[in-house]
């Protein structure tokens, strides 16, 4: 889960270009209703259930219970679209040249997929069974599972909550952590890659056959194809993972409970891990001998970032989080998760990174409106 560096208005207007027409809602109308508005869709529903009391029935906090319930919410959405990645490019993943493609940036690629989407699971799966046994109603978006699947070799057939066929990848994590500035600060971030309307996964076996073969360089145009797309993929997992990083840090400073502190420093811990994974390989990926290689389908192109004349920002061996500005500007840097601001790394900030994403192209008004409550109140905690 990535938290943005971008200004409110610039999300809004990036939301609204990732808009779905067929489901009538645009994502800038949605944006300007997160408060109030999106709450108050749920008239009736999750705001005034059981888990909106003062303490729920085992004694966990209203606080405590909307973070948990909230990073449930997450993790859901996170198991969803890493379980698309492994069915196609996973260690037993269905799509041949997908993996091909994968295993040049990273020999290991395909099995760290299949462990991150085992993680993402047991996150969703601990995280719901701990709010039931404390009373508190767990999280469920079965209902919103309605995005289609890849038509390509592999892939399930079956309902999603998140779409990786058009991506929006914000690739500003790749500076944020090269800087010595912080975002909690004001401080903003060039991307290291433009990648808009970009496919992280294999859409149709007409757009990229199977039995394409990986050459490194590559050279037909369904090699191009297919190894952008792998390369796109690098980019979003570390993506996802950043935010997730910065959105558990946040918010276990809201947290009242030493047990339920417990549980988001751990789970946040593996982001962390996560991230760090995912941080080498997108540098893998923008390195020779697969970079450049340009997309003959969108156009996107990957460069060698190791060709950009600012190395400190661009190396792709600096994998490393840099020193930056923390809770003080007079206080020496420190090597640090970022942001760590609520603005930027809590719930409604994690809600608009994956909407300006194009995660949820296509999704309802009624999903928006839940995912926006859970984030309200989540952002609402206070540690007591």
């Amino acid at each position: 889960m990535h938290t943005n560096d971008v200004s409110i208005a610039e999300m809004e207007s990036r939301s609204a270009t990732s808009a779905s027409e067929d489901d009538g809602l645009g994502r800038r109308s949605f944006l300007k209703g997160m408060g109030v508005t999106g709450a108050a869709a749920l008239s009736g529903s999750l705001l005034f259930s059981g888990q909106a009391s003062a303490k729920s029935g085992g004694g966990l906090s209203k606080g405590d219970a909307a973070i948990l319930r909230f990073l449930a919410a997450a993790e859901l959405i996170e198991t969803d679209l890493w379980e698309q990645y492994a069915e196609l490019g996973g260690v037993n993943g269905g799509n041949p040249a997908y993996i091909a493609a994968l295993t040049n940036i990273d020999s290991d690629m395909p099995t760290y997929i299949a462990l991150n989407t085992e993680d993402e699971q047991s996150h969703a799966a601990f995280l719901n069974a701990y709010l039931s046994s404390h009373g508190a109603q767990p999280v469920n978006l079965d209902r919103f599972r309605t995005l289609p699947s890849s038509k390509a070799t592999g892939a399930k057939q079956t309902g999603r909550l998140t779409t990786l066929q058009s991506l929006n990848v914000d690739t500003s994590w790749y500076t944020r952590y090269r800087s010595t500035k912080n975002p909690d600060f004001g401080a903003t971030f060039p991307q290291a890659i433009t990648i808009r309307k970009q496919p992280a996964i294999p859409i149709s076996d007409a757009d990229t056959p199977p039995n394409t073969k990986a050459p490194l360089p590559s050279k037909t145009k369904a090699e191009r194809r297919i190894q952008a797309i792998a390369c796109t993929a690098a980019f979003h997992f570390a993506f996802i993972e950043s935010g997730g990083s910065s959105l558990y840090t946040t918010l276990s400073d809201q947290v009242s409970s030493a047990e339920v502190l417990r549980i988001v420093a751990s789970i946040g811990g593996t982001e962390n891990q996560h991230f760090a994974t995912w941080q080498d390989d997108a540098g893998n990926a923008a390195a020779t001998p697969i970079a450049p290689v340009t997309d003959p389908v969108t156009g996107l192109t990957i460069p060698d970032l190791n060709k950009r004349a600012d190395k400190a920002l661009f190396a792709t061996n600096r994998i490393f989080p840099h020193p930056c500005e923390f809770i003080d500007s007079r206080l020496p840097q420190c090597s640090i998760v970022r942001p760590t601001d609520p603005r930027f790394g809590g719930a409604r900030a994690a809600v608009k990174a994956f909407t300006g994403d194009g995660l949820f192209a296509g999704q309802s008004q009624a999903f928006f409106a839940e995912l926006m409550a859970l984030a309200n109140q989540a952002d609402a905690a206070q540690r007591s």
